[in-house]
């Protein structure tokens, strides 16, 4: 379909800013005031930002993402109800429909186009536009634009999504797998994913220091975990209990091979812990990279203790995902970032 680029050239961003606050929504599961406070702490930002004369026209909006999918409904629906009071105590602007969880596919077209108008692929006739990674607690996400007609023929019918803008029709390939988010895949791991009874039971696993014995809460349930006593730790043992999670699990469409991908979210924040790329700036990565550090911290596990217990784990995982689940090569670029500055400020990957 023809492209207007006076249309795409008519849109652009005089400006923004970028808060963010941790843990998210879904760690209050049995606080839900608590949870709604953090997002008033944003709405305080916006509201220095944002001109006064301006707050009743401005819309503010929650989309809850995996993380409240993996609640109970009257969980999740209890927070949801406090940030909507939370807004509706703010001066902006409530539309009916401002605060929901939101659709996996839904996430990861939004973070295609964000990252494309940001990079500059869509604007003008440029066609050359770059996919997009997203590892959260609870799902991971992958959106790109295939370039070949095979790919749309070997592509499961609902990994598929078209819409248009800019005058144009967009085809995307993206999938949201729940469950298979950073967090999620650590009780994968431990094997206490979608088991009921968690109470007192003790999880080991050979990604975590031996003599480590602890708790975690997750999606509001308590889990207790640990080293293995006997036999080995380290990299290689580790491979093949977080392999287990992913392999055979995921769709792999053989054209991201030599694609391009920008990466966010626990790639990011994995990369920044073992100094694999800066904080501010990010940086661009092998796939291979986060093997070599995942056998550097696993190897050495109780010296990277105290950065996370999971760190081992972590970068394990996402190793696999991306070799074993996706299907990546061990040579693929990944431009590994928090957020996505503007065009000029971001390196290429040749």
């Amino acid at each position: 379909m023809d492209k207007s680029p006076k249309d795409n050239q008519e849109l652009t961003l005089e400006g923004e800013i970028f808060e963010s606050v941790k843990p998210g929504l879904s760690a209050y599961a049995d606080q839900p005031e608590k949870g709604a406070e953090t997002v008033k702490r944003l709405l305080d930002v916006a509201i220095e930002a944002v001109p006064p004369h301006l707050w009743k026209k401005t819309p503010v909006v929650l989309k809850a993402t995996a993380g409240l999918r993996l609640l109970s409904e009257e969980k999740a629906q209890a927070l949801l109800l406090e940030v909507r009071e939370v807004f509706e105590e703010s001066p902006f602007l409530v539309p009916e429909d401002s605060v929901s969880i939101m659709d996996g596919s839904y996430e990861g077209i939004l973070a295609w186009i964000t990252v494309n108008f940001l990079t500059g692929q869509l604007s003008g006739q440029n066609q050359h536009t770059v996919g997009t990674l997203d590892l959260g607690g609870a799902s991971t996400q992958i959106t790109f634009l295939p370039r070949f007609e095979e790919t749309l023929k070997e592509t499961p019918g609902d990994f598929l999504t078209s819409f248009e803008m800019f005058n144009s029709t967009y085809k995307l390939y993206t999938h949201s797998y729940l469950g298979f988010g950073l967090k999620a895949a650590r009780l994968a791991a431990l094997g206490a994913l979608n088991i009921e009874a968690v109470d007192g039971q003790m999880f080991r696993s050979s990604c975590l220091p031996k003599q480590l014995e602890a708790e975690w809460h997750f999606g509001g349930v308590k889990y207790r975990y640990g080293g293995k006593k006997e036999g080995e730790t380290g990299f290689k043992p580790c491979y093949l209990e977080v392999l287990k999670v992913v392999k055979g699990k995921l769709h792999q469409p053989d054209e991201i091979r030599g694609s391009s991908f920008y990466a966010f979210s626990y790639y990011y924040d994995r990369a920044v812990d073992t100094n694999l790329i800066d904080y501010e700036q990010g940086g661009v990565l092998e796939v291979k990279d986060f093997e070599r550090k995942a056998k550097e911290v696993c190897d050495n596990m109780e010296r990277y203790n105290s950065a996370s217990p999971f760190l081992c784990m972590d970068l394990t995982y996402i190793t696999a995902l991306l070799k074993e689940g996706f299907g990546f090569r061990d040579n693929t670029l990944l431009q590994v970032r928090k957020i996505v500055k503007s065009q000029s400020q971001l390196p290429n990957f040749s």
